[in-house]
């Protein structure tokens, strides 16, 4: 949007794009529609503007307008640098890619800090009009870019919840406590009862605390007790083998994980007992990723639709460009246990094959 156009008030100030937008109770990205693009506007919110801007004498400069009404056909997603970066999204942004190609766009890509999210990035690509909108990802709880986004107008769709619980901009994610809640089901359809759950640590991750919350809603609708049963620890292998051992000291029988980097260290802890996932002890891990299939024994994990994600992602971001004022759109996918060798009954039988939708 023309952000920088000023047009001088009658009363000899400057009225600039956002006065107007403030004027009329609408976006800014709405009143450079209005300027732009007025078929994309509802007629009764078009007169609204229309009236507004003719009130207080706005002229967006022709420089301004040119620049926005050459749509760059980019999609702006931001990538942390390699040693944050996980199979899950490297998947994730494949299907992204190919969902943009399908409709005419690119992804553009651009460096994110590590840690947590910021609008580092995000306001050099504004700045220099070379994005039509963006997908977010890594969302949080704290998380600055949706609201920074929403105020300024710029279309964005999150690959992830609003974890506050504010009700900003529109999103797809994939519903981690069905998953969780699906593998605690196939493993006490197995026997098991002593199933503990190995996670992140409480409130540092919005998709950690889903993913618990599956494992705990599954155990108490089977009257299973949950006390002394979950871990939490880093997404690290080494933390998460130290983190497994008071669990398997306490005699649990299967550990469902919150990723399958976690179910690694299960693996480890178990092999230093001498041990053996799947025989001795079950391992659930979560995203099934490429070395799930390859490990000895297979892993079992939970599966996120990311073709579906990517698809969904790219749809609801043009239909807010086409739209920016439509009610936001929210889609929670359901994901899907692969059941593999990990988690054979206790009594050490033969492990069902093949994907087991919840």
């Amino acid at each position: 949007m023309p952000r920088s156009s000023r047009s001088p008030s009658a009363k000899g100030g400057q009225v600039t794009l956002a006065t107007v937008a403030r004027r009329a109770g609408v976006s800014p990205q709405t009143v450079s529609n209005a300027i732009n693009s007025p078929d994309m506007l509802r007629p009764e919110t078009l007169e609204r503007v229309s009236r507004v801007i003719e009130e207080m004498g706005y002229r967006p400069s022709r420089a301004a307008q040119t620049l926005r009404t050459r749509s760059s056909r980019l999609i702006g997603y931001g990538v942390q640098p390699v040693p944050a970066s996980s199979p899950v999204l490297d998947r994730f942004l494949h299907a992204l890619s190919q969902a943009a190609d399908d409709a005419g766009y690119r992804i553009l890509l651009f460096a994110c800090p590590p840690g947590l999210p910021t609008l580092e990035g995000y306001e050099e690509l504004l700045d220099q009009h070379e994005v039509d909108g963006f997908v977010l990802s890594g969302t949080e709880r704290d998380d600055p870019r949706q609201a920074w986004l929403a105020k300024r107008g710029v279309p964005f769709v999150g690959f992830g919840r609003m974890w506050s619980g504010r009700k900003i901009g529109d999103w797809v994610d994939v519903d981690g406590a069905s998953g969780t809640d699906a593998a605690v089901e196939h493993l006490v359809a197995r026997g098991h009862r002593e199933i503990a759950f190995l996670g992140w640590e409480r409130g540092s991750s919005g998709a950690g605390d889903d993913r618990a919350e599956g494992w705990q809603r599954a155990m108490r609708r089977h009257g299973l007790p949950t006390r002394g049963r979950r871990g939490q620890t880093v997404n690290d292998i080494d933390a998460a083998r130290a983190a497994v051992k008071p669990l398997l000291d306490a005699g649990a029988t299967a550990v469902v994980t919150a990723s399958d980097m976690l179910a690694l260290g299960c693996y480890q802890a178990l092999r230093e007992r001498g041990a053996t996932p799947g025989r001795d002890v079950a391992v659930v891990g979560f995203d099934d990723s490429p070395t799930a299939e390859i490990l000895f024994p297979a892993l079992a994990s939970v599966a996120q639709p990311l073709e579906d994600v990517g698809r969904e992602c790219v749809r609801l971001l043009l239909a807010r460009i086409a739209a920016p004022d439509a009610a936001p759109e929210r889609l929670l996918l359901e994901p899907s246990l692969v059941v593999r060798d990990s988690v054979r009954p206790p009594d050490g039988g033969d492990a069902a094959a093949g994907d087991l939708p919840k």
